[in-house]
């Protein structure tokens, strides 16, 4: 019996490195960052990327579609406090399916890992029907970007 080979859906060598502060509102009495922020980061290593990379919100927009969020993880390993900086690390998976996939780490001002996550966004037309295949703009920055052949 031969076993068919599953894509798999590995990280990519397209990483962002984002420098962030985090601010008074986005801790709690303790001045310990507040878990949902987590999520608002890993939005602020997203647009990094886009920017960087030439998929930004923006271009997704100005070609018709929207991205929404289906999936979110993130795990918490140290906290954050009122006034570090912090720097996190955002890498596209590559995967055949039509979505965006992407992982982050955030680091600590010693560089110790304090979060890791990960977030899927589907493809929706401006019906909002959800796209099964890859939206042409995006399967050529693709190729661009080397992830396609």
């Amino acid at each position: 019996m031969t076993r068919k080979k599953e894509p798999s859906n590995e990280a990519t060598q397209l990483t962002v490195s984002h420098m962030l502060r985090v601010r008074f509102n986005e801790t709690d009495p303790l001045g310990i960052v507040w878990h949902g922020n987590y999520i608002k980061y890993f939005e602020d290593g997203r647009e990094a990327f886009g920017r960087q990379h030439g998929i930004s919100y923006l271009d997704v927009m100005d070609n018709g579609f929207s991205t929404p969020i289906v999936r979110s993880v993130c795990e918490h390993k140290l906290s954050l406090k009122y006034g570090d900086v912090a720097r996190i690390e955002t890498t596209i998976v590559d995967t055949p399916a039509a979505k965006l996939i992407f992982r982050y780490k955030i680091f600590d001002p010693n560089g110790e890992i304090a979060c890791t996550g990960e977030t899927t966004q589907v493809f929706l037309d401006r019906n909002g029907d959800l796209q099964l295949t890859n939206p042409d703009f995006y399967q050529s920055w693709k190729r661009k970007v080397g992830l396609t052949a």
